[in-house]
């Protein structure tokens, strides 16, 4: 292929990608806007109603992190009130038998809904339901976990409640030659320090890392080497623009951290194609590699992984952390196979293999591992995820 028609492929790859699959953006005045009923509207239509109300707050937290975007999240909303539940239905079964990343998920929501309050001129007081993480019920149900009492407050609008609607996973290759500044680390600390009950440690030598790597990528391959945890994943996975419009939710090609040009191919190969190609040998050589080129590995660890109000903690601080990156313009993605093995191995009754591994990392049997994460600088941009319209996360 000469160059001039590589490029003109490239440039067309380039804004297929940008489109969706069909066409969902627009660009004006420098911009990305998506109609209305787009599965990407939420993004664009988050902040539109400045009038200060509590819906707005719901509209921030709908664009939080969630595993495999599952967005496990319902609401109830009153005029001095916001209420979060949990329905177990839309979980990663195998994947978390526990429902901890599901926990986790809210806890991001949690965060966005917090940074959402300050800028439309509330004060918020939280409660954080007790209790242990249990297995996830055979039927769905709807699971209140926190209450979050509204009153006025100064109207403050932070650069993390800014970074928003830019904060998106980016599971690309990163670029291992440009090192985080140092003052960074300091910054990510000091925005997590939410709570005695969870800390973050990051991960900077180079033997710490990959023994964290070795861990991690065997980890995934034993995990989704497993009949039951890959057909859970495969329910979240939408390789094609029905689906995505249909769902609104999950992971697509667009989130799959490859170029441009290998995007468009992925959307328009045949599914079976791409399900063979994402193979757990080949998902877990990739994966190793991110982790490779990665900054920072860093761990969000708690003094009880069991518990439903520090699971809510942890996602407080992953989505913290995760929207300060945005902001200073670096890239971050989960890495979480290891510690998903933790609950795995658990819920077959096998040896602790992972959760002594990890614990040798960690040398503090005072801290148990609940989030692995990635950080470093983007080699492509990351897309944004479907999200559902915050109507359909209502309770009446």
């Amino acid at each position: 292929m000469e160059r001039r028609d590589f490029l003109k492929v490239a440039g067309a790859a380039s804004a297929l990608v940008l489109a969706g699959e069909g066409a969902w953006y627009t660009v004006a005045g420098g911009q990305l806007h998506a109609p209305e009923d787009s599965p990407y509207s939420a993004w664009s239509t988050w902040n539109a109603d400045r009038e200060p109300k509590p819906l707005n707050l719901v509209r921030a937290a709908i664009l939080a992190a969630s595993p495999h975007n599952t967005q496990p999240w319902r609401f109830r909303v009153g005029d001095t009130f916001i209420e979060l539940y949990l329905e177990t239905g839309r979980s990663v079964r195998g994947v978390d038998p526990y429902l901890r990343e599901a926990y986790i998920g809210l806890g991001c929501a949690l965060e966005n809904l917090t940074l959402a309050a300050a800028s439309n001129g509330y004060a918020v007081k939280f409660t954080l339901l007790e209790g242990a993480l249990t297995t996830a019920p055979r039927e769905s149900a709807i699971r209140m976990v926190s209450r979050v009492d509204l009153s006025a407050g100064p109207r403050q609008e932070s650069e993390l409640y800014l970074a928003i609607p830019h904060r998106h996973t980016n599971r690309s290759p990163y670029d291992p030659e440009r090192g985080l500044p140092l003052s960074f680390a300091g910054e990510l600390i000091s925005a997590v320090d939410l709570d005695e009950d969870v800390r973050m440690i990051l991960f900077w030598e180079h033997a710490t890392r990959d023994e964290l790597i070795r861990i991690s990528a065997a980890a995934n391959l034993e995990l989704y080497s497993d009949a039951t945890v890959e057909s859970g994943s495969e329910e979240w996975i939408r390789w094609r623009s029905a689906d995505i419009r249909r769902f609104k939710d999950g992971l697509t090609t667009d989130c799959f951290g490859l170029s441009p040009l290998a995007t468009v191919v992925a959307k328009l190969a045949p599914v079976s194609l791409l399900e063979r190609a994402a193979s757990p040998n080949n998902r877990s050589a990739l994966y190793a590699e991110q982790m490779h080129s990665a900054n920072l590995i860093g761990l969000i660890a708690v003094r009880d992984r069991w518990s439903r109000r520090q699971s809510l903690l942890a996602g407080r601080v992953w989505q913290r952390a995760h929207l300060l990156a945005t902001a200073r313009g670096i890239a971050a993605r989960p890495c979480n196979e290891a510690i998903e093995m933790i609950d795995h191995e658990r819920y077959l009754g096998k040896p602790p293999q992972r959760k002594l591994e990890l614990a040798k990392v960690i040398g503090d049997p005072a801290w148990q591992p609940t989030f692995l994460f990635l950080m470093g600088h983007p080699t492509h941009e990351a897309h944004p995820s479907p999200r559902r319209p915050v109507e359909s996360t209502w309770i009446s």
